[in-house]
């Protein structure tokens, strides 16, 4: 059972985790070189509790204390409980939902493992807003896709922002980075996947034709504004295209993938 620690000094050395959560920068240093990563709100710690990961510690005003007594009765992690104004003033933003979690990162699988199972996938160049790839692991998880693949430059699935906009999703989702960027599509069609890129190349068909009948297919979407790379639009298998009304010829990533999704799960065999 956690233990209940009141808190009363914003400087506390323990509270070290959760300090200056706005500091992107900060926060990728000190969440890489710690091996954490923080879930905020009671249902996304919950969720990330139940999903696996080992507890640092949480941060918890005192009005949240019985919604998560459960989970603080299995873990061992210290809990400390601070008001809601030493809150902000930790983090440097006010923690409306309440309650912060310190969690242990595990291994990621390597991109073999993630597709050996999969029939859907989804495959990421280089998108690098956390709330764009919280939406996106929401969208996979919410609508069946198997696996998704990140490329390196990719922002982290597991960033506090990304964590919060997929609601847990993260947790859900097997994911891996790809090492090797320029040989990304040839190593996901040689796994037996047939790649089709979101772009609006003037080759590109509608998405429904690009995906219908195909067995195992991996949907990539690129970065916000530029969209995919040259290298890989050409070395994907087809190039898909959402079709639109005149005067509007894209969507924001997320949404895009949000469409791709619900096509490529629910109209595959269509």
């Amino acid at each position: 059972m956690a233990a209940l620690i009141e808190v009363t000094d914003a400087d506390d050395p323990r509270l070290g985790d959760y300090r200056d959560l706005r500091d992107v920068e900060l926060r990728k240093h000190l969440e890489a070189e710690h091996g954490l990563f923080l879930a905020e709100g009671e249902k996304v710690v919950r969720r990330a509790v139940e999903a696996g990961f080992p507890a640092r510690s949480f941060l918890m005003a005192p009005r949240w204390l019985d919604g998560l007594a459960d989970v603080l009765d299995r873990s061992d992690a210290p809990c400390y409980v601070v008001s809601e104004a030493l809150a902000e003033q930790v983090t440097g933003f006010h923690v409306h939902r309440g309650a912060l979690a310190s969690l242990e990162r595990r291994p990621l699988p390597s991109v073999a493992e993630v597709l050996a199972d999969a029939h859907t996938v989804v495959v990421l160049e280089d998108i690098v807003d956390h709330t764009n790839v919280g939406a996106i692991l929401r969208s996979c998880a919410a609508l069946g896709v198997d696996a998704v693949l990140l490329s390196p430059r990719c922002a982290d699935p597991l960033y506090r922002r990304a964590v919060k906009v997929a609601m847990g999703a993260v947790f859900t989702v097997p994911y891996a980075r790809i090492e090797d960027w320029y040989d990304a599509l040839p190593t996901v069609a040689r796994a037996g996947f047939s790649t089709v890129a979101m772009t609006l190349a003037e080759d590109a068909v509608p998405l429904e034709d690009a995906v219908r009948g195909r067995d195992k297919v991996a949907l990539v979407l690129g970065g916000e504004g530029h969209g995919l790379s040259p290298r890989w639009q050409q070395t994907s298998d087809v190039r898909a295209v959402i079709p639109m009304r005149p005067g509007v010829d894209s969507l924001n990533v997320a949404a895009a993938a949000a469409v791709g999704c619900y096509v490529l799960t629910h109209r595959l065999h269509g």
